[in-house]
């Protein structure tokens, strides 16, 4: 699909090469903030699957210049950005965390965010369950990170079980909001989850994962076992952005003149997975 037909298609993709940011996600969290106010009193906040940094532009952007530390995190790198750290690493390997607490100086992070998702492959039940992995990475990187009272937000993909995910988190948090963008296209499953009052479990040490292997805090995944059918629990469902905000699943007409150029992406992939075979392809060794 040529670049100018997609502008037509999607607004969102076309407004954010128009105000600078890298990707349409940016929009998701911006909606999110002006519903919950996610960037208030924040002074350390932890991007993770960052790539390729929309949401860190937002964090940069929103939050006041040096009043607080910013730090990315994904597999692939990420280029850099005015005011925010980035780091490529493994956020299911223990030494992130020790990397992460050294940048804010051992002080706790005031706010986690995660827009991290897989390939998906169609098949709902299998892309589900792979979200529900790096979910679950995401929260045990967030519940070593956190201070008390401190928030989570991670894209979630709402399948059939989603309220016992609403169940775990509540054990750890005092209010789980699921929340859908207007920037989010309604066809998807996609949501995030808006976790508010961080609440750290009783004999709970986050420092001792230092040293060991990271897991979810105790007791949390046999309470959750045993408690299968009677702790499922609803949490509330937000529309996030104003009614005048575009609508992602519908399609607008490029206005005539400078809107009907083609944008260039704001920022090009750093490391796409099909480079090695754009190289093969040029020295004729492509099979």
């Amino acid at each position: 699909m040529g670049k100018c037909s997609k502008d037509k298609r999607d607004l969102y993709y076309r407004k954010a090469k128009e105000q600078g940011w890298r990707a349409r996600s940016a929009f998701k969290l911006l909606q999110l903030d002006s519903e919950f106010h996610l960037f208030e009193g924040v002074s350390r906040v932890v991007d993770l699957c960052a790539a390729p940094g929309s949401w860190s532009q937002v964090l940069s952007r929103s939050l006041p210049e040096g009043s607080a530390t910013i730090v990315s995190v994904d597999l692939q790198p990420i280029a850099p950005l005015p005011g925010v750290i980035t780091l490529q690493a493994d956020i299911t390997h223990p030494a992130t965390l020790t990397n992460i607490l050294k940048l804010f100086g051992g002080e706790p992070a005031d706010i986690v965010c995660s827009d991290g998702a897989p390939d998906v492959t169609g098949l709902h039940d299998l892309d589900e369950y792979i979200q529900g992995q790096l979910l679950l990475s995401a929260l045990t990187l967030a519940t070593n990170l956190l201070r008390p009272g401190g928030k989570f937000v991670a894209k979630i993909f709402r399948g059939r079980d989603v309220d016992l995910l609403y169940s775990q988190l509540s054990l750890l948090f005092d209010k789980v909001t699921c929340a859908k963008p207007r920037s989010s296209r309604a066809s998807s499953l996609e949501a995030f989850i808006v976790c508010e009052g961080y609440k750290p479990r009783r004999g709970w040490l986050p420092e001792s994962l230092t040293l060991a292997k990271m897991k979810l805090p105790l007791d949390l995944e046999s309470t959750t076992a045993r408690n299968r059918d009677r702790e499922r629990a609803i949490a509330p469902f937000i529309a996030c952005g104003d009614l005048s905000d575009f609508d992602a699943d519908a399609t607008y007409q490029i206005e005539k003149g400078v809107g009907s150029i083609s944008l260039e992406p704001v920022q090009k992939p750093t490391a796409p997975p099909y480079k090695t075979a754009l190289e093969k392809k040029r020295n004729g060794t492509l099979r």
